[in-house]
Parts: C-alpha cells; sequence; structure tokens
C-alpha cells in the first residue's frame, strides 16, 4: 500500500473502492456515532480518532478491515474478537463479512471510558500538585 499523507479521514477512505471502501464508511458511521465528541485525524497513516489521546484507528487492506483499539480494547472483549484475527491491539474484520456494528460500539464506548477516566486522573493529579 502507498504512502498516505494526507491528513483527510475522507482522503483516505477515498483511495479505496468497493467493499473496502464500504466497510471503511461504515465503520466511520459507527465509530462516529458513539464517540461524536472525538477529534478525527491521521495518525499512523490511518484514520484516527482522539478523545484525551488516541481513541481508536482503523484502516482498509485487500482481504480485510483493521481494527485498533489498543490492548485494552482487545483484552476486554477477547471472547468476542477471538472469533476474527487479532493481535494484541488489533483485530481483523473480514471483507466478506458483516462489521460487528455491536461489538465495534462497545469497544469504541469501553475505550471512550477508558480515556476519560485516565485524563480524570491527570487532572486529579494536577490539582493535587497545585494545592
Amino acid at each position: 500500500m502507498e504512502r498516505i499523507e494526507e491528513t483527510s479521514i475522507d482522503l483516505y477512505i477515498a483511495h479505496f473502492s468497493g467493499r473496502t471502501r464500504e466497510l471503511l464508511e461504515e465503520i466511520r458511521r459507527i465509530i462516529r456515532s458513539e464517540a461524536p465528541q472525538a477529534r478525527e485525524k491521521i495518525s499512523y497513516q490511518m484514520p484516527t480518532y482522539d478523545l484525551f489521546g488516541n481513541l481508536v484507528h482503523f484502516a482498509g487492506y485487500d482481504r480485510h478491515i483493521g481494527f485498533y483499539p489498543g490492548a485494552n480494547g482487545i483484552a476486554s472483549f477477547n471472547a468476542e474478537i477471538n472469533a476474527y484475527k487479532n493481535a494484541k491491539g488489533s483485530v481483523q474484520f473480514p471483507l466478506d463479512k458483516p462489521l460487528p456494528e455491536d461489538l465495534i460500539r462497545r469497544i469504541v464506548r469501553f475505550r471512550i471510558a477508558e480515556n476519560t477516566a485516565c485524563e480524570a486522573e491527570r487532572n486529579a493529579k494536577k490539582k493535587k500538585r497545585k494545592v
């Protein structure tokens, strides 16, 4: 795959066609509906959602959509994710199957809660240092 330099997720998705593009648009829609407050950006050359740090990433490939919710996002849903090819911080959703929308939604919600808790902890530590 060629190196993507654009900063727009629209441009990233435009590089794909057919089923890959359809699923990229679908996963984007799912993430945006669960995390409307998250900022879209390109990071690690893939679409990324940022909310108090990286929330999730996704990417298109010839045979699958890669979804990257981090190690905790995978471990917390391990039983369901084991139905797919996966690694410590990623899962591959095959192009020839529907995206597991409910699973993706729950993972995104989990990551929002995780990032929000980390941000609250950082803020509490800052307040404590100022006292």
